[in-house]
């Protein structure tokens, strides 16, 4: 049984948080526009252009996107935005005043990555007769990538926390150091180990929908 069954979740509920999630976004802009704050207009802005991503996927290249994919990228997508702004009012934003906030949004953002590659790999090995993982392989690989893209992602940190110093600019991204770098790439394997162990099993109408569209290519 699915989580989102377990804890009666349904379509609709998720569709909702989904929506509420979007709106909560462009107020994210506008108080992000009102307090003068480039990080939390541009966190924001990409945010919402994400959460449009599973509809021109599924719209698109009919591949199946259903309320929980849909619920899982825009969650991850708006605590980070979230994150960047905390309360109206407050002195200080979430990443700065909540220690594990950094932690939850690098979790959920890893565990996105972590799908991608796997449902990319998953259907490269069915739409090709030469290609074999072993779940092992898949496990190890799951980790491997988004090990990769966690340190990808620190290096554009730390190379545009380095320009927004040298202009004399707000930085859109932060970095705060050797330990947070290390904890950050801690968390992400985290992600990755729970989409290796838990997460597969939801994606598998992805892996077929994006099977036969290589089929439909190559044809």
């Amino acid at each position: 049984m699915r989580l989102r069954d377990r804890i009666g979740l349904t379509d609709r509920r998720q569709r909702q948080l989904t929506r509420a999630m979007q709106v909560s976004l462009l107020v994210l802009i506008g108080l992000g526009l009102e307090r003068g704050s480039l990080g939390i207009v541009v966190n924001a802005t990409i945010g919402l252009g994400v959460t449009q991503l599973p509809a021109v996927l599924e719209r698109d290249y009919h591949i199946p996107m259903d309320s929980a994919l849909t619920l899982w990228i825009t969650a991850a997508v708006f605590l980070h935005a979230l994150g960047t702004a905390g309360l109206p009012g407050a002195e200080t934003n979430f990443y700065r005043s909540i220690p594990w906030w950094d932690h939850l949004t690098h979790t959920l953002s890893s565990s996105i990555v972590a799908a991608a590659g796997y449902a990319t790999a998953r259907a490269v090995e069915l739409h090709s007769d030469a290609v074999s993982l072993p779940d092992r392989f898949m496990f190890v690989f799951i980790l491997l990538f988004v090990l990769a893209f966690g340190v990808f992602w620190e290096v554009i940190e730390f190379a545009v926390a380095g320009a927004a110093a040298l202009s004399g600019t707000p930085a859109v991204l932060v970095q705060y150091g050797l330990e947070d770098t290390m904890l950050d790439l801690l968390f992400d394997t985290l992600g990755g180990v729970v989409v290796a162990v838990w997460g597969t099993a939801h994606l598998t109408d992805v892996v077929g929908a994006i099977a036969e569209r290589l089929g439909r290519t190559d044809a």
